[in-house]
């Protein structure tokens, strides 16, 4: 089901007594850890994340992957959000879509306004450029915009598949923020679309039915499931509760 090799993610996001907070610059979410945390566990786990996207798919890398999850609040956004921070960081150019167009949270992770955004640039025809903005270097991110009365057939649309064919070119890796598998069919339409997909979930409250469940259906139309990311998991190592595995969140 993965071609990665699993990686633990700390949900407890704070530093322990030990460490010292290094502070990011922005009105940055206190689960984007790579920047807020750089020396907790958490952001060593987006680190080795990252080095399977560099390294373990050498053969065949991803550029464009999608980050879903069978169902809300599993962590698919703020993972998203930190595997893009990251990447950047390894010197990666690296942009984000907030292709949740129902429940968009990206903005609020990364302290923009959502003014304008994707929905701006596929349905209206806004240049890319005025649409995302570079919250770090190397980092471009652009939110949802307005919502829209027909997610689905803007995702499924030609000027969405020009758009993403004219970002693939222009940037190292492109992140798409899909929203939950179970609820909607827009993560598989832009699964399509990407190179592969990342799946979300969680430990404590994700059924193996559900999970099951979005594997069929992003295998259904040929999808790639490069693997999962596991949240909300048991260190035996430090007692907290975490993100733990690249089979796929």
């Amino acid at each position: 089901m993965t071609d990665l090799d699993a990686t633990s993610l700390a949900r407890d996001t704070k530093p322990g007594p030990a460490r010292k907070r290094e502070e990011a610059p922005g009105d940055f979410s206190e689960g984007l850890v790579a920047l807020r945390y750089p020396a907790s566990v958490a952001a060593e786990a987006y680190r080795t994340l990252r080095t399977n996207l560099l390294y373990a798919l050498v053969d065949d890398p991803p550029k464009v992957i999608a980050v879903t999850s069978p169902g809300p609040r599993e962590g698919k956004s703020m993972t998203c959000a930190n595997l893009g921070v990251v990447l950047a960081q390894a010197e990666k150019r690296t942009l984000i879509l907030d292709c949740d167009l129902r429940r968009p949270t990206m903005h609020g992770i990364f302290g923009l306004r959502n003014f304008r955004g994707l929905v701006d640039v596929v349905a209206g025809g806004m240049e890319p450029r005025k649409a995302w903005r570079e919250p770090l270097y190397g980092l471009k991110v652009m939110t949802a915009g307005p919502i829209p009365p027909n997610p689905a057939e803007l995702l499924g649309s030609r000027r969405f598949a020009e758009f993403l064919s004219g970002v693939r070119e222009e940037f190292d890796y492109v992140l798409l923020d899909a929203a939950p598998t179970e609820l909607v069919s827009d993560p598989v339409i832009l699964a399509t679309q990407a190179d592969g997909v990342l799946l979300v979930v969680n430990a404590q409250s994700t059924r193996k039915g559900s999970v099951r469940s979005s594997i069929r259906s992003l295998e259904a139309v040929e999808a790639k499931v490069l693997g999962t990311v596991m949240n909300s998991v048991r260190s035996s190592r430090n007692g907290y509760y975490g993100h733990a595995g690249y089979t796929y969140e």
